[in-house]
């Protein structure tokens, strides 16, 4: 496993600008990072930065964000992903991160998931044409989420299945997974196939590790066993200066 820093927060207290976070995480000694919405970015400086430093760049987010269980959002939805697979192009074609939108009122939720499938379906094959991964990220609805329709790690991974392309696959947000209470080996256990990217802060507060009460050892040492040795992002609110910062999600990851 190695470590990717989420430079939508890190490092935004001393650069403005995206590019200069880019060259800030490699001077910290990351070879990897990732961003969220790319719409109020400027790509080519970003693309720019990416090509001075060799830094890859892990995942951003496709936008604007359209719900996948609302089928009179689909059409914006995979117009969203044609437009977010040409700037990916832009940027060596990183995984891109989709969400499920919201619940809809008085919609069963078989439902709602047969139509997230129909949308993901239509868009894993956009991504296939393209050579890009898509991976969707189940979110916690009790903190940040409340009504995102897709808060359950086990139902992400049975989406992805459903979908059955290997253009999707899930991204695991270890935080959002325990403000949802879930046990990491139970909801994983012979399904880590069928995911692509994981990103971890600590709770409470999503801020480094080491700051909450997750054993981050403990945690990323039953992913390592569960066959995971991908891109782990840094996706917190840095509590310290960034340089400290990555210092102290390093000691308590073991990263």
């Amino acid at each position: 496993m190695f470590l990717s820093a989420c430079v939508e927060w890190l490092y935004q207290d001393i650069h403005p600008r995206l590019a200069d976070r880019v060259r800030a995480a490699k001077a910290d000694g990351l070879d990897h990072v990732e961003f969220h919405l790319w719409r109020d970015k400027d790509i080519d400086d970003v693309a720019k930065a990416l090509r001075e430093t060799g830094v890859r760049l892990t995942s951003f987010v496709v936008e604007p964000r359209r719900s996948l269980v609302d089928p009179a959002q689909h059409g914006e939805f995979l117009q969203a992903v044609r437009e977010s697979l040409v700037t990916a192009a832009r940027l060596g074609n990183p995984p891109l991160v989709v969400a499920s939108g919201f619940t809809r009122d008085g919609v069963s939720r078989e439902e709602q998931r047969a139509e997230a499938v129909k949308a993901l379906k239509q868009a894993a094959s956009l991504a296939e044409a393209a050579g890009v991964m898509l991976v969707l990220e189940p979110l916690n609805t009790k903190v940040e989420h409340p009504g995102m329709f897709l808060s359950s790690t086990s139902e992400g991974l049975d989406i992805v299945e459903a979908v059955g392309s290997l253009n999707l696959k899930l991204l695991f947000d270890l935080y959002h997974s325990a403000v949802m209470e879930e046990d990491l080996e139970q909801v994983l256990r012979g399904r880590m196939h069928l995911v692509h990217h994981v990103q971890i802060a600590d709770m409470p507060g999503r801020n480094e590790p080491g700051t909450g009460v997750i054993d981050w050892q403990d945690q990323l040492g039953r992913l390592r066993a569960l066959g995971y040795s991908g891109a782990v992002g840094l996706e917190y609110k840095p509590t310290l200066p960034a340089t400290e910062s990555l210092k102290a999600a390093r000691q308590a990851t073991g990263l």
